[in-house]
C-alpha cells in the first residue's frame, strides 16, 4: 500500500483548476446514483450533471462538496459534465478570492 502523500499548501495551489468563461461553480444537493448529481450553480440554475469518464474511479463526489462544472452545448440550463471537485481547503481559497458566492 505504502505511505499517503502529505501535500502541502503549494502543492494543493497549483493544482487547482479556477473557473474560465465557460464554466460554473456549484455545491453538489443530491447525489441519484450512476455518476449522476443535481446541482446548485452559481448563476441560479439547477442542473442535472456527471462526473466525466476521466475522473469516474478516481475522485468521489459527495454532497456538499464544491465542483467545477462545464455546461452541455445543447440543453446548457440543464445538464453539464463535472469536471473538477475541490477539496475543503480549496472551497475556503475560492471564496476568499471571491470566485465562489453561494451556500448550499
Amino acid at each position: 500500500m505504502g505511505k499517503k502523500l502529505v501535500k502541502t499548501e503549494v502543492d494543493i495551489r497549483k493544482g487547482m483548476m479556477y473557473p474560465n468563461k465557460n464554466d460554473i461553480l456549484g455545491i453538489v444537493i443530491k447525489n441519484y446514483g450512476q455518476t449522476r448529481m443535481n446541482i446548485k450553480c452559481q448563476d441560479g440554475q439547477m442542473r442535472i450533471c456527471r462526473v466525466r469518464g476521466k475522473m469516474k474511479k478516481r475522485v468521489w463526489v459527495r454532497e456538499g462538496d464544491v465542483v467545477l462544472i462545464s455546461p452541455w452545448d445543447f440543453q446548457s440550463a440543464e445538464k453539464g459534465d463535472i469536471i473538477f471537485r475541490y477539496t475543503s481547503n480549496q472551497a475556503f481559497m475560492l471564496r476568499d478570492k471571491g470566485y465562489l458566492n453561494i451556500e448550499a
